[in-house]
C-alpha cells in the first residue's frame, strides 16, 4: 500500500515549474551560481523583495534544497533557518519524510534510509561523523534530527559520549553542535516547546543517572536543571502539554523494570510523578495526542496512553503481514508503522490508522527498510 498519501497533491504545478527552472537553469549554466553576489547587501533574488524571494525560494519541493544550497551564502543561511519551515507550514507546503536507521542482516553496518510522503524511498543520507556508536538518543528539532551521546567503542575502549550531532535535512548535511555537560548513554530525550530534554542514562562509569540537561538551538548550550528525584536509565520521554514525561527504563529504587513516571513541567521548573507507566518497552512513537508503546511481555498489543486521563487502552495487533513478535514503530501521514524485527521472507509492514473506521484500523503497506530498524524520526521541512 504505497500510495497511503495517493490523494494528497504535494505541491501546484506553479511550485513545480518554479522548482523546474530553478534546477533546469543551475544544471545547464553553472556559471549562474558564482553570478549571484555573496555581499550581505545583496537581494537573495535580484529584483525582488527579500520576504518576496524568500517566499518563492519556499515553494521548491524540499528534495532540491541540497541543490539549492550550494549556490550562494544567502540561500544556503535560508535554507537552514527556521523561518523556512515557518514560511512552507503559512503556505501549507510542508513535507513529510520518513528517516530510517536500519543495521544489515549481518549487523555490521548502519546507514539512514528516507522515505518520502508518498513512500518512495530517496537517497541516503551521509554517513553520521564521529565514531560508531550505540544507544544514543534521537529528537527533531526544528527541521533537523540531532543525534546525542551514546556509547563508543575505540581502540578496544568503551566509554560514554557527550558529543551531539545535527544533520539539516535541507542541506544534507551534518555538523558538530555543543557537547553535553555530562556524558551519557541508554537515557530518554525529547523536544519540548522549542528545547531539547535529556534524562538520566548510564555515566562515563557505568553508574546510573539522575541529571538532567535542557539544549538551547538558539545559543547551541547545554544547561544542567533539576535532577530526577532517582536514578534512571534504559527509559523514554516523549512531549505532552509543554510536560516532558519519562517512562520506562529501571530505576536503583525499584525492584526490576519502573513503572513510575516522572513529568517535568518547564515553566514551573519542578518533577511531580505518576504510578501507572509501561515497563520494558520495546518500541514507543507519539502519534497525534496519545502516546504508543509496546513490552516485551507482551508484544502483539498496542499499548496506547492518553495523557488528558492519565489512561492506558490494549489494542491486539493482528498476524496480518507479519507473524513477527518484535517490532520498531515510525510514523507517516498521521499512521502508525510496524516494522518487523524478524526479517520474514515476504513480510508486509504493518500499518495502524488511529481514524479509521471501527474494525479497518489495520492494514499493510509496501514501505518497508532494507534492514533492521534500529529507529525511526519523522521530519517536516
Amino acid at each position: 500500500m504505497l500510495g497511503i498519501l495517493s490523494g494528497k497533491k504535494r505541491l501546484t504545478e506553479a511550485n513545480m515549474t518554479f522548482s523546474t527552472l530553478i534546477t533546469q537553469d543551475f544544471k545547464s549554466n553553472p556559471r549562474l551560481a558564482s553570478q549571484i553576489p555573496y555581499d550581505i547587501d545583496s537581494p537573495i533574488l535580484p529584483g525582488l523583495p527579500d520576504d518576496v524571494a524568500k517566499y518563492c525560494l519556499a515553494l521548491v519541493p524540499r528534495s532540491h534544497f541540497p541543490t539549492m544550497g550550494s549556490v550562494c551564502k544567502k540561500w544556503r543561511s535560508f535554507l537552514k533557518s527556521k523561518e523556512l519551515i515557518t514560511i512552507r507550514k503559512l503556505a501549507g507546503l510542508l513535507e513529510e519524510w520518513l528517516y530510517v536507521l536500519t543495521m544489515d542482516s549481518e549487523a555490521k553496518e548502519s546507514h539512514w534510509e528516507v522515505f518520502d510522503c508518498l513512500g518512495h524511498k530517496h537517497q541516503l543520507l551521509p554517513p553520521m561523523p564521529g565514531p560508531v556508536k550505540a544507544e544514543f538518543g534521537v529528537v527533531v528539532l526544528n527541521g533537523k534530527l540531532l543525534v546525542m551521546a551514546g556509547y563508543s567503542v575505540i581502540d578496544g575502549t568503551g566509554s560514554a559520549s557527550a558529543d551531539v550531532y545535527e544533520y539539516d535535512s535541507c542541506l544534507n548535511s551534518w555538523r558538530k553542535l555543543a557537547s553535553m555537560n555530562v556524558a551519557r548513554y541508554e537515557f530518554a530525550c525529547a523536544e519540548v516547546n522549542g528545547k531539547v530534554y535529556v534524562v538520566g542514562g548510564n555515566g562515563m562509569d557505568g553508574d546510573s543517572l539522575s541529571s538532567v540537561e535542557m539544549y538551547n538551538p538558539d545559543t547551541d548550550k547545554w544547561t544542567l536543571i533539576e535532577s530526577l528525584r532517582r536514578p534512571r536509565w534504559g527509559c523514554f520521554a516523549c512531549s505532552f502539554e509543554g510536560k516532558l514525561y519519562v517512562m520506562g527504563g529501571r530505576s536503583s529504587f525499584t525492584i526490576g523494570n519502573s513503572k513510575f513516571v516522572d513529568v517535568y513541567n518547564p515553566e514551573g521548573h519542578t518533577w511531580c510523578e505518576m504510578k501507572n507507566g509501561c515497563v520494558m518497552v520495546t518500541a514507543h512513537a507519539v502519534l497525534g495526542k496519545k502516546l504508543y508503546c509496546m513490552e516485551w511481555k507482551n508484544q502483539r498489543k498496542l499499548a496506547i496512553f492518553s495523557p488528558e486521563d492519565n489512561s492506558w487502552k490494549m489494542v491486539p495487533v493482528p498476524l496480518t503481514g507479519s507473524s513477527s513478535i518484535g517490532f520498531r514503530f515510525g510514523i507517516l501521514d498521521g499512521k502508525l508503522l510496524l516494522f518487523s524485527q524478524e526479517m520474514e521472507p515476504g513480510y508486509r509492514t504493518l500499518l495502524y490508522d488511529p481514524d479509521a473506521s471501527p474494525g479497518s484500523e489495520w492494514q499493510t503497506s509496501e514501505i518497508k527498510p532494507s534492514g533492521w530498524c534500529l529507529c525511526s524520526v519523522t521530519i517536516k521541512a
